[in-house]
């Protein structure tokens, strides 16, 4: 047996993390390491004053050993102390202030290093602390709460990652320093409660009001309204459970944290950003973190010209708002395979369809049916299960060019989810797009205005629309619908259509390199597109590019044998000389 050469010991661990330092790095890498080492400096002296001695640093934390967890306490206050001191006298925007989460257990020691779960619940608490404060640990609060200068305010109980039993949390303030986080906490949480977020039922999401920076004195009415067109906007998604502006909006100041905050309104996805304004321009950072494991799932930076400012709110709050559905769906289908498939509730069982949908193979889209119809079993009265199955063979009748029974289905299903959610968008669109395939682009304009009144940012309603303008010989009028849908869904599953209608509006306005363009843009996505690749090879001949043309259509015959030109003249277009002319282009390459 090999000689033990390590030793068990009780301990106190600080785990210590610098606030922000991605950012600071993204904006002077130089001058951020710099901060960060004065900032290190102060913190090991301040460990050894009080008995500690700092070890393993890793990037932007740095972990501490005590002895004795009153003296973990008492460095703690002091090097936050002193960094905010520091941080005062330094331009706002390059301020780095640090957090630290303090836990008492038993540890092993080994080279100096220490190992164990206690160690790692240090770290995993410290991401409750405020900004310049500081979490501790259920086992550490019995050590010093009769014996420090501090008070205490209690977070309940929380399962942290790779960890088996629950820990409980309470953030640590010293007493008369003022008005601290912990007085928001303690106003927001039950003391001694359980904030434990469900994995199961639809998420929660939550909006933070948005921080303005910059001199002018509009930036926070900017900020604060892309914010709310943002919760209009989400909460017109319908699945999506949206957190009350006056609740949501309570956390302007977001020095708590996402964990605490979220864990505070219910939430399980945050989302927050920055407002810059400078001179004739403004550039918005926002992200969307997922409490339950402190990740960031998405983060975008959006630069614009300030011309029109309420244009601006609405464009850049829908771009959002298409963007983060996307981006919590995504997030939620991935969460419905850590839980068993006899346990999936009906939200979720229609979340693993859609996973298996997006996929777009024909054993995964058989597989999401199963899904959907084992939710519709479950709960035949759910209009997120009777849009899912609209949408299923709205689909398949697409592929099949029409398919009777199919639109049929899908008419059955969007007019049961209208009886239960009269002002859900996507039942409109379900009949908007059906009377589309049967030849009413008329009477599916009216459907779609209906779905984009109620949801602004519903990309899917707004490319049918552009679809519906161009089968009525209105092609012009039908570009910004596309554009518009590109710019809402700029990752789209089934973008590759959206730019194949795209290409065929600009065909009709003769438009010919941004046809080829565009309908390039389409095959890149799905280079099987028949109608991107007969549309270029249309376009193509029309510029002359005679040789090019020749190439592209023996691509589409290898690729699809069975071609004719009668596919195109199913388009149900209102005025038929329209099919004939996308044909008359495509005859010119033979």
């Amino acid at each position: 047996m090999a000689e033990r050469n390590y030793t068990r010991q009780l301990a106190t661990i600080m785990s210590i993390d610098a606030v922000g330092f991605s950012r600071l790095m993204g904006l002077d890498d130089e001058s951020a390491v710099a901060a960060f080492e004065e900032r290190r400096d102060i913190i090991a002296d301040s460990c050894s004053t009080f008995g500690g001695r700092t070890f393993g640093d890793a990037g932007d934390s740095i972990m501490a050993e005590f002895g004795n967890p009153i003296e973990a306490l008492r460095a703690a206050f002091d090097f936050q102390g002193r960094i905010v001191a520091l941080n005062s006298s330094v331009d706002e925007a390059m301020r780095m202030p640090f957090r630290a989460g303090i836990n008492t257990g038993d540890v092993i020691v080994r080279d100096g290093r220490l190992y164990g779960d206690d160690v790692n619940i240090a770290a995993r608490i410290q991401e409750f602390a405020p900004h310049d404060g500081l979490a501790v640990s259920e086992t550490t609060w019995h050590h010093v709460k009769d014996k420090t200068a501090a008070e205490f305010t209690d977070l309940g109980e929380f399962m942290l990652k790779n960890i088996a039993l629950p820990v409980r949390v309470l953030i640590a303030g010293r007493i008369g320093s003022g008005a601290s986080p912990a007085s928001l906490v303690s106003a927001t949480l039950p003391v001694n409660g359980h904030q434990k977020l469900s994995s199961k039922g639809p998420p929660a999401i939550a909006v933070l009001p948005f921080q303005g920076h910059g001199g002018e004195r509009d930036v926070g009415y900017i900020a604060d309204g892309i914010a709310e067109d943002i919760i209009y906007g989400l909460s017109n998604s319908r699945w999506l459970s949206v957190i009350a502006k006056s609740s949501s909006f309570q956390f302007r100041d977001d020095t708590l944290g996402t964990r605490v905050i979220g864990n505070a309104l219910g939430a399980r996805y945050i989302v927050s950003g920055t407002l810059t304004h400078n001179g004739g321009q403004i550039r918005l950072s926002t992200s969307l973190a997922d409490v339950s494991n402190g990740r960031l799932v998405w983060s975008q930076r959006f630069d614009r010209a300030l011309v029109d400012i309420f244009s601006l709110r609405d464009q850049i709050g829908a771009e959002i708002v298409s963007i983060l559905d996307k981006e919590v769906d995504r997030a939620e289908q991935a969460r419905t395979f850590q839980v068993p498939w006899e346990s999936l509730e009906t939200w979720q069982l229609v979340r693993r369809g859609r996973w298996h949908m997006n996929r777009r193979t024909r054993g995964d889209t058989e597989i999401a049916l199963e899904f959907f119809e084992k939710a519709y079993r479950d709960d035949p009265n759910s209009s997120a299960v009777l849009n899912e199955l609209a949408w299923w063979y709205f689909w398949r009748a697409w592929l099949r060019f029409g398919d009777s029974d199919d639109l049929d289905k899908v008419q059955q299903y969007a007019r049961k989810a209208l009886l239960m959610d009269s002002l859900d968008a996507r039942p409109h669109a379900h009949l908007g797009v059906i009377d589309i395939m049967r030849g009413r682009p008329g009477s599916a304009v009216d459907h779609l205005d209906e779905a984009l009144h109620i949801n602004p940012s519903f990309a899917f309603a707004r490319s049918a629309m552009g679809s519906a303008r161009l089968l009525l010989g209105d092609a012009a009028g039908a570009i910004p619908f596309f554009v518009d849908t590109e710019r809402l869904s700029p990752f789209d599953l089934y973008r590759f259509h959206n730019l194949g209608e795209l290409a065929a509006a600009y065909s009709f306005v003769e438009d010919w390199p941004s046809a080829i363009s565009t309908a390039d843009r389409s095959l890149d996505l799905s280079p099987g597109y028949f109608y991107s690749r007969f549309l270029k090879i249309g376009a193509l001949t029309r510029s002359g590019r005679m040789q090019e043309a020749t190439r592209e259509l023996a691509i589409l015959m290898t690729r699809h044998p069975d071609f004719s030109e009668q596919r195109v003249r199913w388009i149900p277009f209102a005025d038929k000389a329209a099919n004939e002319f996308l044909i008359a282009n495509f005859e010119l390459a033979k």
